[in-house]
């Protein structure tokens, strides 16, 4: 079916997915390009409808409505200002927190707000072998369009969890897990670890750093901080080294 109206229902509905609201009320996101539509497909993703730019070669799709659309259509549908030729509607996994966490390591991000910090740590962590991500309330989107481009697919290769951040942590404390939010000296992580990553601005709230053994990365130039991600990245990679040994 060739789509050629920006007023077709399903188009609509598909644009709807650029704002939060439209994802929370019809639990869909929308990812662009064909490495993601890849990516989706081979870790499981239900995709719910995908679209192909008229012209261009089908995209294997196990599941799910397929359209061909004009490129204004494809435009219109997606966040990007010259789109690939392919997009896809998929059904947002559950992000309810989980009634025991895994053994292992667990990023936790504390209000992290910037799409391109958040997708690059999801990332990361699915490079470093986390076992889950852990995010505030206040954390951005992790199924809005800018994160999902930065995760480059890993945002389907590992659980993400979402809620009150100090209470899941109290409770991650119990389970045995080391809190650790960035002494000069990194903390033994242990076989149950959690990193805790702050907000770009503020870093870590108060409730939440009195649970937590504080690290912080020792610095050799005149830099007084690091993005983020970066600081993530860093300590990701020297816990998860640690963790293996």
């Amino acid at each position: 079916m060739l789509i050629q109206s920006t007023r077709n229902p399903t188009v609509k509905l598909v644009r709807s997915l650029l704002t939060k609201k439209g994802r929370r009320e019809t639990g869909l996101h929308l990812i662009e390009g064909e490495r993601l539509v890849a990516e989706a497909v081979s870790s499981g993703a239900e995709i719910d409808s995908l679209f192909v730019e008229e012209g261009r070669e089908p995209v294997y799709c196990p599941n799910g409505s397929v359209y061909q659309v004009t490129r204004h259509v494809l435009e219109s549908m997606t966040d990007t200002d010259n789109p690939q030729s392919v997009c896809a509607a998929v059904k947002t996994p559950n992000i309810k927190l989980p009634d025991e966490y895994p053994e292992g390591l667990i990023v936790a991000l504390d209000c992290v707000q910037d799409p391109g910090n958040m997708g690059t740590i999801i990332r990361t962590a699915d490079a470093m072998g986390a076992a889950g991500l852990l995010l505030s309330s206040g954390c951005a989107d992790p199924f809005g369009p800018k994160v999902l481009r930065s995760t480059m697919g890993s945002i389907y290769h590992l659980p993400i969890w979402q809620g009150e951040l100090a209470a899941e942590l109290v409770k991650l404390k119990s389970e045995d897990f080391r809190l650790i939010c960035g002494h000069e000296i990194l903390p033994e992580p242990g076989r149950r670890c959690v990193l805790i990553i702050g907000n770009e601005g503020n870093g870590v709230s108060d409730a939440v750093a009195a649970l937590c053994d504080k690290y912080r990365l020792p610095m050799f130039g005149r830099a007084e901080s690091l993005n983020a991600s970066v600081a993530a990245g860093i300590m990701m990679y020297e816990i998860a080294k640690e963790m293996r040994k």
